[in-house]
């Protein structure tokens, strides 16, 4: 008889290690206790307009690559990849931004018309983080976090000064352009951290941000969910929504044995949470946590967001896909996230407006738009402060862009702190997972297999290797792996 594998949740990390063990031969089934499958990466459809509610970058497309090649697939047997060019827009003041093209060769181009010689440094600073992409992605990402000498390889110990150097120290040695650190610091905030407490190792981000560009499936980064769901279909994994885990049965051997499913018990042999860390463990008697409220405290978490999800009634001018506003002080509001938690006074904010390049977003001549705020995990949520902020953005997206686009709205949803929480029982509404700093990377994140019960283990951004679409994937897998090694003596028919 097979063994059974019940995964609780269905972002990308639940599904890629629910495809991994099906094809190891277990029985698995995917938990979902909303009606959609997709976790942060679900869809919203409203009057002829479509929105990814949560990723919207695709970054590392070797990650994607190599993950449907286990299975012997690609991409492309799925969804259609379009490289963006230009990749993004980053905007400083009114009509002053830098849009970055999407080749190397026009990069340095744009970077020299900003700041004579800085492109110099730039191919210096990209050929080490070339360097570090290769080390990482070919190897450290894909440990499991168990042991600190996870970490030690010859590659590694060449590099040591990077892990205890950031990656602003780094940006800020050569290049002086103000707009320019900006560009650069920028990919630092997908991992969820300031850029003066990111390592410099970490500056393989502007390696996948320059080097390996900026990527739009067709039809969105859903389109990306229903190609694992269709893989995973291939497999035998099966979907459950509408089932929310209510208890984790522990034996009193220690041993996870079954789970509580909207009030009837559910026999499973092993558990993978790939839902909150921190929320699985509140399924669990308290013996059996391995992490108190005091450690979740101290954790640094990355940021939560305020999202604005918007249709407008006509298309929008000297935007790109995606557009950054960098307009005011970053250090100030990084701040009110990290230091001081608070709702910032002047934020900075994200665009993306996929109608631009993909038609399927938004009806003929009209434009969709996702507006992103950063935010502290945990404050204070209310509807007034939305609207008090939304005003605060499209009134500088108006004069950022030199436009009348209030007007021209024809509705708006928001997303915040509440709704991570109600949605994805994410540790105070967190939307991004633990920050990658130091003293939370590699073996020092939280574990992929619980230390105090037997046969459950978690997979997902607040374990290794952290935050991101492409890291989930492989935590995914780092997680699959991980349940074969410790079963392997396991007779599976």
């Amino acid at each position: 008889m097979k063994k059974s594998v019940h995964v609780i949740g269905s972002g990308f990390s639940s599904i890629a290690a629910a495809c991994y063990l099906a094809k190891a031969g277990y029985k698995t089934v995917v938990l979902e206790k909303n009606e959609t499958i997709g976790g942060r990466a679900r869809q919203f459809k409203k009057d002829g307009f479509l929105f990814d509610m949560g990723p919207t970058w695709y970054w590392m497309p070797d990650v994607f690559e190599k993950f449907f090649a286990d299975f012997g697939k690609k991409p492309s047997d799925y969804y259609e990849l379009e490289k963006l060019s230009p990749a993004y827009q980053v905007y400083f003041n009114t009509l002053d931004s830098i849009t970055i093209p999407g080749s190397l060769k026009e990069i340095y181009e744009i970077f020299e018309q900003e700041e004579k010689g800085s492109s110099i440094h730039l191919k210096s600073f990209l050929k080490l983080a070339k360097y570090n992409y290769d080390v990482s992605i070919n190897d450290l990402v894909y440990k499991p976090g168990v042991s600190p000498l996870e970490l030690v390889t010859p590659a590694t110990i060449g590099k040591i000064t990077q892990f205890f150097s950031t990656i602003r120290k780094q940006v800020r040695k050569k290049i002086k352009s103000k707009k320019l650190i900006q560009i650069l610091e920028f990919p630092v905030l997908f991992l969820g951290a300031k850029p003066s407490n990111t390592p410099a190792f970490y500056n393989f981000m502007n390696y996948a941000d320059f080097g390996l560009g900026t990527w739009h499936p067709k039809g969105g980064m859903f389109e990306v969910i229903e190609g694992m769901i269709s893989l995973a279909h291939s497999l035998n994994v099966q979907f459950k929504t509408s089932a929310e885990v209510e208890e984790i049965y522990v034996n009193s051997f220690g041993e996870a044995q079954g789970l509580v499913v909207n009030g009837n018990f559910v026999s499973s042999d092993i558990i993978l949470s790939g839902a909150d860390y921190h929320h699985t463990e509140t399924l669990l008697p308290k013996k059996y946590k391995q992490y108190s409220e005091k450690y979740w405290e101290k954790r640094v978490f990355a940021p939560s967001s305020l999202l604005f999800y918007v249709g407008f009634d006509k298309k929008l001018e000297n935007v790109c896909h995606h557009t950054l506003f960098f307009d005011t002080d970053f250090d100030v509001h990084a701040k009110t996230i990290y230091d001081a938690p608070s709702w910032p006074k002047e934020p900075l904010f994200y665009a993306s407006f996929p109608s631009i390049n993909d038609g399927s977003f938004a009806p003929t001549n009209k434009e969709v738009g996702t507006f992103l705020i950063p935010l502290a995990p945990g404050i204070e949520d209310t509807v007034e402060i939305r609207e008090h902020y939304f005003n605060i953005i499209i009134e500088r997206f108006e004069k950022l862009t030199n436009q009348s686009v209030k007007d021209h709205i024809v509705f708006k949803e928001s997303f915040c702190v509440n709704d991570f929480v109600k949605d994805y029982n994410s540790y105070k509404g967190n939307a991004y997972g633990l920050a990658n700093i130091l003293t939370q990377t590699a073996f020092l994140r939280p574990k992929i297999k619980s230390k105090k019960v037997k046969n459950l283990f978690f997979t997902g951004q607040l374990t290794v290797p952290g935050p991101g679409v492409p890291p989930s994937l492989i935590s995914g897998k780092i997680a699959s792996d991980l349940i074969l090694k410790h079963h392997k003596n396991e007779t599976i028919i």
